[in-house]
């Protein structure tokens, strides 16, 4: 990404939109035109004041684009920024040239993508591909067909090129192969640290690879490491509240660029990896994130949009759709089929939990806090469960009801609490928790007349449902060795594969207990499959129950959909907006 000198960009005041990656992609709404002035007569106010003579800011917008842009990443000569944005419910990759000009699509297939970066000689875009599998893959700058790279995932090269560094969702460790993704290596091992690591930057002169260690994966809070490449060795460089994904350079080897979250507004901030001080770069209400420094001493490039997704019920019968609420997702549908809870996200760092009926109507605010999470319905139909996970609290599971009484936390399980689940009778709690840096989870029992928790099985899958018997559990596994669907033996506690390999984010039970349903996506569609079930095991194959003739993403910002148990309504949330790329430079 090129050097950025602290002292010739002091105190930016910052416009833009955040979409803090793998945790949401939720676009931030900005009044434009007064912030643009507002953000022009700061950033005269500051920069005036400082010992670079050269004039005040100029604000110029580079695209046309007017839809969301996220993941930016600007190329190693700084002519060209790749991201990616919906096309046909799809997250897919973007080329643009920052002179401007209309975007160019370069991927077209199915499963959204995340992008890592440039090659180093600009000529290639490596993205991860999200289809439950570790994959990264790279593609032609200027267009031509997808190759599968490596089996791993959060690749970065090494400056000359000549090698790549990765990871893989297990937490194993950091990985190094040659930049054609063979000769594998193990450069780090991450085991017994109780940390997963991924590969953040290149030291100059490629000895040293800076990580970032974080307990659990990609909460906002982690550790920067500088990992010898020789030695094998981790010198911890403290630890950081902030978007590790966003870091780049500013004085190569000594400071870094990201976007962090401060009393509820992101903004951009410098962190020395030496004295590990912290400095505030912009100072606007923002949210700013994804610093891209011009390597030629343009200036630094942003992004600015507005958000104007939204949660949508489909009835499957009517062929109608209803729009619930704005910038909302993680959607779960009550047991009678009659009303929805949800997650919106009104700043850049809260949240807000919802109740309302399926057309939208008597919505109730249920809760607010830092990173809120749905859980599963009561089979009452009054009572929720919802997690909380932040930078700044430990995260908790609570019981609720639906009217915002009765609030009760439950007892601290040793790690980061999930989807709690409601025994059919209602008096106890099953709950995923995951304890490791991994994909994987442990799954405890708490009986609410108790105060101490009995873990079931370790090592498992994310439980989403409980068949009318209570006795197994259904589960899922996200992404990649365990990706697939699960059952848990309540009695003999184990954990058992039904259907491997297959990516979902979520399944149920039929109200019969007698199947099981679970939705994929493709570029076009999405797919509900109904598998035969009896006694935890499979019975014959999958058949298709429902194809829905539009398809939308699975994970947006954990699991963006939910169906009823009788497939007559599907709620889902529909990514949208606008944003645009604008440079940030000196008259």
């Amino acid at each position: 990404m090129g050097s950025f000198d602290l002292d010739e960009f002091p105190a930016l005041i910052g416009y833009g939109a955040v979409a803090e990656r793998h945790t949401r992609k939720i676009y931030i709404s900005l009044a434009a035109c007064g912030a643009l002035l507002v953000t022009c007569f700061l950033v005269y106010y500051f920069w005036s004041r400082t010992k670079i003579s050269s004039g005040p800011a100029k604000i110029t917008q580079i695209s046309q684009w007017n839809k969301p842009l996220d993941d930016a990443r600007l190329s190693p000569d700084g002519h060209a920024v790749a991201f990616v944005s919906q096309a046909s419910g799809i997250a897919q990759v973007f080329l643009m040239l920052t002179s401007g000009g209309e975007p160019l699509q370069l991927t077209n297939d199915e499963g959204d993508k995340d992008i890592d970066n440039f090659s180093p000689d600009g000529k290639e875009i490596y993205y991860q591909k999200n289809l439950g599998r570790d994959e990264t893959w790279s593609v032609p700058t200027l267009g031509g067909g997808p190759r599968l790279l490596v089996a791993a995932r959060w690749m970065v090269p090494s400056s000359d090129g000549a090698s790549i560094f990765y990871a893989k969702s297990e937490g194993s460790g950091i990985f190094r192969a040659g930049k054609s993704g063979l000769d594998e290596e193990l450069v780090y091992d991450a085991k017994g640290t109780g940390l997963f690591f991924i590969p953040v930057l290149p030291f100059p002169g490629g000895k040293d690879l800076l990580a970032g260690g974080f307990r659990v994966a990609f909460e906002s809070k982690f550790r920067f490491y500088r990992i010898n490449l020789t030695s094998h060795a981790a010198v911890d460089l403290g630890e950081v509240s902030a978007n590790a994904f966003d870091a780049v350079w500013a004085e190569p080897g000594k400071t870094v660029l990201f976007g962090r979250v401060v009393n509820g507004l992101m903004n951009i901030w410098s962190y020395d990896l030496s004295d590990r001080s912290l400095t505030q770069i912009t100072f606007g209400t923002g949210p700013d994130y994804a610093p891209m420094p011009d390597p030629g001493g343009r200036g630094i490039y942003f992004v600015n949009g507005k958000s104007s997704g939204s949660l949508t019920a489909y009835h499957v019968h009517s062929k109608v759709s209803t729009d619930i609420a704005e910038d909302a997702t993680g959607p779960s549908i009550s047991p009678d089929g009659k009303r929805v809870i949800y997650v919106t996200f009104p700043s850049t760092h809260g949240s807000q939990l919802w109740v309302s009926d399926l057309d939208g109507g008597n919505k109730f605010k249920i809760a607010t806090g830092e990173g809120l999470w749905t859980g599963s319905w009561a089979p009452d139909n009054f009572h929720v469960t919802f997690s909380e996970s932040g930078a700044s609290a430990e995260a908790k599971a609570y019981i609720v009801g639906t009217d915002g009484s009765g609030l009760r936390q439950l007892p601290a399980m040793g790690g980061i609490p999930d989807n709690p689940v409601w025994s059919p009778d209602q008096k106890s709690l099953y709950v995923s928790v995951e304890e490791k840096a991994t994909s994987l989870s442990t799954v405890w029992k708490w009986i609410m007349d108790s105060s101490n928790p009995e873990k079931i099985v370790e090592n498992c899958s994310l439980i989403s449902d409980i068949d009318p018997s209570g006795e197994y559990l259904l589960g899922f596994g996200r992404y990649g060795e365990k990706t697939g669907i699960y059952d848990v033996s309540t009695s003999d506690k184990k954990c058992i594969s039904l259907l491997p390999g297959v990516a979902t984010f979520g399944a149920i039970f039929a109200r019969d207990g007698k199947s099981f349903l679970y939705a994929v996506a493709s570029r076009a569609e999405v797919t509900i499959y109904r598998q035969p079930w009896k006694v935890g095991k499979t019975i014959g194959t999958p058949q298709v129950a429902l194809k829905l003739p539009f398809t939308f993403p699975m994970n947006y910002g954990g699991s963006a959909y939910d169906f009823s148990r009788d497939l007559s309504t599907i709620v889902y949330a529909r990514p949208g907006g606008h944003a645009d790329l604008y440079l940030l430079s000196q008259k």
